[in-house]
């Protein structure tokens, strides 16, 4: 992965001014320029809008003269303002000589980058800076003009941040920092924060995210995945929303990777088990290939480094030319010209029957450092809704995988469990019939999981309180169904197991 150059961009303001970053800071939040007085300005609707690169409805809720919308104007629109209207409540002089605003002509002045409010997870105000015209929805196809382009913040972004384990930790590592999201995240639970990027434009919007947001300041290292890091530096957290998208060719820094196929991901997965401490976790999200004649699931068990446990979750998958289609949207080729789409959109699929590639996944993976003898890697399919934030719901899957692990079935039936909260059962079967079909378990929290069981099962998970061991409840049940309660205690353990793992079951002490 080559270096990138920013020559065709616009100057970034100083990132070594903090008096000036926290001036703005305290005059943005005095103005109410935060999400939640955002979304009150802008109403729902035209607040959705900017998420999808429409800002029409933006600048109509923004025609009146208040610093609140004097300031969705200058900093999220991109329109210049009355230098005398914002003088009355931003430090001006300050911010046109650290470089955060520029004179236009006579009497106004215009942002040089742009600053989005966001909500932090406690409710703190945090300010995403990323370039003009990518704080909102993405490139907008900017990307097809400025290899170089730092966006703000998108889905993938948020569901990162979202699927994070936030335990307190010493050291937390964020590659490919982008304009500095999962960094800021990890500076509320994390000691150190060292944030990595190929892009030197990145590390500097990085520096000024986390300064305009209040945030300690990140130790900023230029290169490409692990390289600028010492190899015998550890962490206790490693995130990374790579530029993962499989692309002939490296044309857009801030998502293809450069790299065939998916190697990019694979070397980042692969790369990681020697950078995490003894329990430490490393989250990523990655694009995978579905290639003819493999496995699509033995190919992400191959990426697992030896030490790590694992889960995998594949949350989406697309054929060849939805994928292909999907990115050269992204970048704005659909809007130029055609010739040049078309033959942009046929080298994608010259790259992907090279390849023997058929489909392309998108998931998460989270690797957890163990000192097992025997890792578990969990690879599954699960495109269903789920409930954010995940962080605490993958801390606790892989404490289950540390407990079934210890607990042979003598043990598991020697223990106590609780039903775990909000789960409810579902009955499947035709109208009027005695018995159902099948009984469903189905979660209302976390992944909302739902899972068939026997009757057996239903009722021991029905009457887990903790306060009975398993093998005891299994003795009830079997006396009130007339069974032989050794049949019992010998067929039941592998659904007791799965409903462990999968968190409908959880142990009690």
């Amino acid at each position: 992965m080559g270096g990138v150059s920013d020559a065709t961009l616009s100057p970034l303001p100083s990132a070594d001014r903090p008096d000036v970053a926290a001036r703005l800071r305290e005059a943005l939040l005095a103005a109410s320029f935060t999400a939640d007085g955002l979304l009150d300005l802008l109403g729902a609707p035209a607040y959705a809008a900017l998420a999808r690169s429409e800002t029409v409805p933006a600048l109509r809720a923004t025609r009146g003269d208040t610093p609140l919308e004097t300031l969705v104007r200058l900093f999220l629109l991109q329109q210049p303002v009355p230098h005398a209207r914002v003088e009355e409540f931003l430090p001006v002089r300050a911010c046109v000589e650290s470089g955060w605003l520029a004179r236009v002509g006579a009497d106004e002045v215009t942002a040089t980058v742009d600053v989005r409010p966001f909500g932090g997870p406690d409710g703190e105000d945090w300010f995403i800076v990323s370039d003009l015209g990518c704080a909102v929805g993405g490139a907008g196809g900017i990307g097809s003009r400025d290899e170089g382009v730092v966006l703000g913040v998108g889905g993938a972004s948020t569901t990162l941040a979202g699927i994070t384990v936030r335990t307190p930790v010493s050291s937390a590592l964020d590659l490919g920092t982008g304009s500095g999201i999962q960094a800021l995240h990890a500076a509320r639970h994390a000691t150190r924060v060292t944030a990595t990027d190929l892009n030197p434009r990145a590390l500097h919007i990085t520096a000024l995210t986390l300064a305009l947001s209040g945030a300690p300041a990140a130790d900023l290292r230029e290169g490409s995945l692990f390289e600028p890091l010492p190899h015998d530096e550890r962490y206790d957290l490693v995130v990374s929303n790579p530029p993962f998208v499989i692309s002939p060719g490296a044309r857009l820094t801030y998502r293809d990777g450069g790299m065939g196929g998916d190697d990019l991901c694979r070397s980042l997965v692969q790369g990681a088990g020697e950078r995490l401490t003894e329990g430490g976790f490393a989250q990523f999200l990655a694009n995978w290939q579905h290639v003819e004649g493999e496995d699509w699931q033995d190919r992400l068990r191959s990426w697992v480094p030896r030490g790590c446990d694992a889960w995998i979750v594949q949350r989406e998958v697309q054929d060849v030319t939805q994928y292909a289609e999907l990115w050269l949207r992204d970048a704005g080729d659909h809007r130029g010209d055609q010739a040049e789409y078309q033959a942009r959109y046929d080298a994608w699929l010259d790259e992907f029957e090279a390849r023997k590639v058929k489909a392309v996944g998108f998931g998460w993976i989270t690797l957890r450092r163990t000192a097992a003898a025997e890792p578990v890697i969990t690879v599954e399919e699960w495109p269903h809704p789920v409930e954010q934030p995940l962080g605490d719901t993958v801390r606790a899957h892989f404490e289950r995988l540390d407990y079934l692990r210890a607990h042979d079935d003598a043990a598991l039936l020697a223990g106590h469990f609780r039903l775990a909260g909000e789960i409810v059962q579902e009955q499947v079967g035709m109208p009027g019939a005695e018995d159902p079909e099948h009984v469903v378990l189905r979660q209302h929290r976390g992944m909302r999981r739902a899972t068939k069981v026997d009757t057996v099962g239903a009722g021991f998970a029905g009457v887990c309180d903790g306060s009975l061991s398993a093998g005891r409840i299994l003795d009830a049940i079997a006396q009130l169904v007339g069974e032989d309660p050794v049949s019992l205690r010998d067929r039941t353990p592998a659904q007791i197991r799965l409903l462990v793992e999968q968190g409908f079951l959880e142990p009690a002490r």
